[in-house]
């Protein structure tokens, strides 16, 4: 059968078996995330999807006040902020997600450099569940 094209519904898919997957060019070793069909590198095609590490740190971040209809819904508002963030994971790649064990409503006190580790997160009920991708303040309940 082969294995899953290289496009948002493959990376969400396998963000709903709990699995954040780049791409890795077979040529050349580079690896991508969020994964590309294309190595950037060398321009090869020939690419394969491997599973990342789920630990690194928090590289950049912002707290969000008016965020979209999908997070007012989840109760973020003015009044109750959330982080989202640029993660560097441990193997160098850097990819955005939700900050998640973070005072967002205490911007001062989230730091750069925070070790973070991988936490899907579910929203919806049903048919509408879906499965997105947040990082963990380590040591945050």
């Amino acid at each position: 059968m082969g294995q899953p094209e290289f496009t948002v519904a493959s990376f969400n898919q396998f963000l709903s078996e709990k699995k954040l997957m780049g791409s890795k060019c077979a040529k050349c070793g580079a690896t991508y995330l969020p994964p590309r069909a294309l190595c950037k590198k060398c321009h090869s095609q020939e690419m394969e999807w491997v599973e990342m590490v789920e630990k690194g740190k928090l590289a950049a971040f912002t707290c969000i006040a008016v965020g979209s209809t999908m997070m007012c819904q989840e109760g973020f508002d003015r009044k109750n902020l959330y982080c989202s963030g640029i993660v560097e994971l441990d193997s160098g790649q850097k990819i955005a997600s939700q900050i998640l064990g973070v005072n967002a409503n205490q911007p001062d006190a989230v730091k750069v450099g925070t070790p973070l580790e991988i936490e899907f997160v579910e929203r919806g009920e049903g048919d509408a569940k879906k499965t997105y991708l947040g990082f963990k303040a380590v040591g945050a309940s």
